[in-house]
């Protein structure tokens, strides 16, 4: 049985966080990695009160949509310790805060369960018994002045909206808003007190991992603010077929009336209902709600007050209302908060407010709905986000920049002089890291003179007519932009997709191991620098990082090197221009990294074995497509290499048959990889063990690499099954996370890669230095113009490697660097054209010249070759018989 701790002294509780363990068994939490039930769920809350401590202490908590930051949310909340939550992804506003606030603890994210940094065992501050949480207000991220919500404010609304919503326990809710954001953690309360299910994830309704999970697990419940409906809009929300779905509700900004119809219009016809409300910070989250029935007549109204709640208008001076009948819109209720803080002095303070003026002109329509018709200051609401347009002004003041700032429902507009153009991106950066909207929702203009009034008063409204007037400098926007393409536009040309935001990540929007050379290259060369893992990291967070300077030295992804450096070797050896050996196997492991690196994500497994399900696919059909070709125009290949057969079915056989072993290894390897974690148990294996998992494989991959499994003769280092432990050398590589993991996984290959080349140390040496690059150094020193040639290249490694047979013989005889020359270029030229016949596009506009600098940039091949391939490189396979290195062999080279 689960005992929760006595209220510590001095403090309250939240009644709704106690109470978890009565419901149960019911499952509580769903994720992609299993489900949580109510009593296991109480339990790791009471475990993780305990460890709060049995003196009340101001907690800061970085929330993010995780079980690990809900855990130790409730259990603050169970135990009486006042929360301060800020945004997980915001690593500014947690310094801010610490800085401003001091906490007695601070959370911190980890693999496990997240590490309370005790500052103190006993509060340095005076905490008044009601304090609960302390959040910001809309748009003022890392601002120090916050609202201070009692336990009863939390309560209280989650009552409330459990009471409007009709909320059951069969219900199950999806986590589409952050933990942070007061609406988020609305759906989060309401939901747990009526025993409902939560689908926790930190995915956006643009993932169509989120839509499996949702419909897995049963959605009955998604929110969303006017931008998530902007997403559902693009995934193709109508035509989804989600038989659970039971209400959808939208809060966090006006949502254009017709548009709200349309949404009420297609859960009628759906089987759903659309509650449309309206809601602060300082409320808790919910003021108002339109009841469904209602919502097809009034799409403009933001409804009735909440059950427990009330309005009054309160007239406004120089109101242009001819009638009178409009006003400030006043709430009153229990989910009122206690008041502001603005200092810790402030955290001792009771209730100081005791109704909210919200700052919303309101009038009251003859049905007794309420509508809002203005604003009483310059407050303006983008994204569910309230921003201070004053305060954005002087943000930029301080900065030594003369600007005027407003903005819409849809985005702020930036009027600035005394600046150059080219500081229009400068300052966009500045706003949006002050008030966390995304680039796109920010318009910077450069002007001669700031817009005034006769009265020498600023011009606003002139400064709105810009948007209108001009293509403002902001990612996303339609028409030119100034200051070149943004991060957003790279990645939506890169990766194809038209969903890109600022919180986007390369492996979140389905990046793999091929689009990743050309988007490291291209990143490396904006930002000055390549962020280890900038894969997994936030667009907006790369931003941030950039560092400016015209310096052609630049660094290069150590992967990237690896391939460009092996399909050239390779090429050359088999011209026999000169003789490097050993790059297959050095990629093979180069493979197994990438496919860790862009396979094993958080997404859920039936996500993750379709991904790489389909990856393989597009590896083994433009291969399926050159050697058909290759079939037409020479007797280098038979039926078994166009169906990728011929080393399963003839593994002794070294003539040129041979020649696409790499491939043939590669495709076998992955199915047999996706095949194991399409199991639920190697699943949860492998996300339970990411670095145990691969190394295990590792060892028997060694079985068979040492001959100790009893198999049939075999090819000795072409077979899939003998070479099968450098994949999974590679897999282990990329989940390696500590000094002691790089150090096992580089001493297993110095000690297994000696002998497998019998009598060629150099071709042993290749690999194991190759590979100790890998694992050490994610980056090497390289030129701008130099990485840009090695991208294009890697790129497109796979199709050098699958023309080049066919390309070299027509001119080795006569020159052997033009024949490597020729070699690459014609691979670049077929991927590109293989691309553009993918997208249905016209090939000769964009098919690439020969590889003088600069070069041209290589479409994106993202669609075409999978991860893990793509990316591999394409090494050359073994020396077998009298040929070289698995090449034509001196019966049948045209020397």
């Amino acid at each position: 049985m689960t005992h929760h701790p006595a209220p510590l002294p001095g403090g309250m509780t939240l009644p709704l966080a106690q109470g978890l363990a009565a419901h149960g068994d019911r499952a509580a939490l769903i994720t992609p990695d299993g489900t949580l039930s109510y009593r296991e769920l109480a339990q790791r809350v009471a475990d993780t009160a305990l460890r709060l401590g049995p003196h009340r202490r101001l907690v800061l908590l970085p929330g993010a949509n995780t079980v690990e930051a809900l855990v130790v949310h409730l259990a603050a909340m169970s135990a009486g310790h006042p929360v301060l939550l800020v945004p997980g992804d915001h690593p500014e506003a947690v310094e801010a805060l610490t800085a401003a606030y001091d906490p007695d603890v601070v959370v911190r994210p980890a693999d496990g369960p997240w590490i309370l940094d005790e500052r103190r065992t006993v509060s340095a501050h005076t905490l008044h018994p009601d304090l609960a949480l302390l959040l910001s207000t809309s748009g003022s991220t890392g601002s120090p002045k916050l609202v201070r919500l009692s336990y009863d404010n939390l309560q209280a609304n989650a009552e409330s909206i459990a009471a409007y919503l009709g909320i059951r326990e069969t219900d199950r809710a999806a986590t589409t808003l952050p933990l942070s954001y007061c609406y988020g953690l609305s759906v989060v309360h309401s939901h747990l007190l009526r025993g409902a299910g939560l689908i926790l994830t930190g995915l956006s309704v643009a993932d169509s991992c989120f839509w499996d999970l949702f419909r897995t697990a049963r959605g009955s419940a998604l929110a969303g603010v006017p931008y998530t409906f902007d997403l559902l809009d693009r995934v193709g929300f109508a035509g989804m077929d989600l038989p659970h779905l039971r209400y959808v509700t939208q809060a966090g900004g006006r949502l254009a009336p017709d548009k709200v119809a349309r949404y009420a219009d297609l859960g009628a016809r759906r089987g759903w209902d659309l509650f449309v409300m309206y809601g602060q910070t300082e409320a808790t989250a919910r003021m108002a709600y339109l009841p469904p029935d209602l919502v097809a007549a009034h799409p403009g109204a933001i409804g009735v007050p909440v059950p427990g709640g009330a309005f009054r208008l309160e007239p406004v001076e120089d109101l242009p209302c001819a009638d009178g009948s409009a006003g400030e819109l006043v709430y009153t209720g229990r989910n009122v908060m206690l008041g502001y803080a603005h200092t810790p002095d402030d955290l001792a303070l009771g209730r100081t407010t005791n109704e909210l003026r919200t700052g919303d002109v309101a009038r009251r329509t003859p049905e007794g709905l309420y509508e809002i018709v203005g604003r009483r200051s310059r407050f303006v609401k983008i994204l569910g986000l309230r921003i201070d347009p004053q305060q954005i002004e002087a943000s930029l003041e301080r900065r030594g920049i003369t600007a005027l700032c407003t903005g819409d429902d849809e985005a702020l507009t930036v009027a600035a002089t005394g600046v150059p153009e080219s500081d229009a991106r400068r300052i966009r950066g500045l706003v949006t890291g002050a008030c966390e909207l995304p680039a796109r929702a920010v318009r910077v203009h450069i002007l001669a003179d700031l817009p005034r009034l006769p009265t020498g008063k600023p011009d606003y409204r002139a400064v709105r007519e810009l948007a209108a007037r001009a293509v403002p400098d902001a990612p996303g926007a339609v028409g030119a932009k100034s200051g070149g393409e943004d991060l957003c536009g790279l990645y939506a040309r890169v990766l194809d997709r038209t969903d890109v935001t600022e919180d986007s990540t390369f492996v979140g929007l389905g990046g793999d191991s091929l689009s990743y050379v050309e988007m490291s290259v291209n990143l490396e060369e904006r930002l000055g620098h390549l962020p280890q893992d900038w894969h997994t990291t936030p667009i907006r967070a790369l931003e941030r990082s950039a560092r400016p300077g015209r310096s052609r030295h630049r660094a290069l992804e150590t992967g990237v090197a690896l391939r460009a450096a092996a399909i050239f070797c390779i090429v050359g050896s088999h011209i026999s221009l000169f003789d490097i050996r050993g790059g297959a196997h050095l990629l093979l492991t180069v493979a197994g990294f990438n496919f860790a690196r862009f396979h094993l994500t958080t997404a859920g497994r039936r996500r993750r074995v379709h991904h790489a399900s389909r990856s393989i696919a597009r590896i083994a059909l433009p291969s399926m497509a050159w050697i058909a070709f290759a079939l037409l125009i020479s007797d280098d290949y038979t039926l078994t290499n166009l169906f990728l057969l011929h080393n399963a079915l003839k593994p002794l056989d070294m003539g040129s048959g041979i020649h696409l072993w790499f491939i043939e290894a590669l495709v076998y390897i992955l199915i047999a990889v996706v095949a194991l974690l399409a199991l639920p148990a190697a699943d949860r294996a492998e996300r339970r063990f990411p670095y145990g998992l691969p190394l295990a494989l590792v060892v028997l991959g060694l079985l068979t690499r040492y001959d100790l499994a009893g198999l049939p003769d075999r090819s000795h280092m072409t077979d899939a099954v003998t070479v099968f432990w450098l994949f999974a050398l590679g897999w282990a590589a990329s989940k390696s996370r500590t000094v002691v993991h790089r150090l096992i996984v580089t001493a297993t290959a110095v000690l297994t890669v000696p002998g497998f080349f019998p009598g060629e140390p150099a071709r042993e040496a290749f690999v194991v230095v190759g590979f100790t690059l890998l694992v050490w150094l994610p980056t090497l020193p390289g030129h701008e113009r130099v990485n840009r040639v090695a991208g294009l290249v890697a790129s497109s490694s796979m199709y050098i490697y699958l023309t080049h047979w066919q390309v070299y013989p027509l001119l080795d005889d006569f020159s052997e660097p033009l024949a490597l020359l020729a070699s690459l270029v014609f691979g670049i030229a077929y991927a590109t054209a293989v691309t553009r016949l993918m997208r249905g596009r016209p090939l000769l506009p964009s098919l690439p010249a020969l590889p003088a600098l600069p070069l041209p940039r290589l479409p994106h091949l993202s669609r075409l070759v999978p991860a893990g391939v793509r990316g591999p490189g394409l090494g050359a396979p073994g020396r077998t018989g009298n040929g070289r290195d698995g090449g034509r062999g001196a019966a049948t080279r045209r020397r």
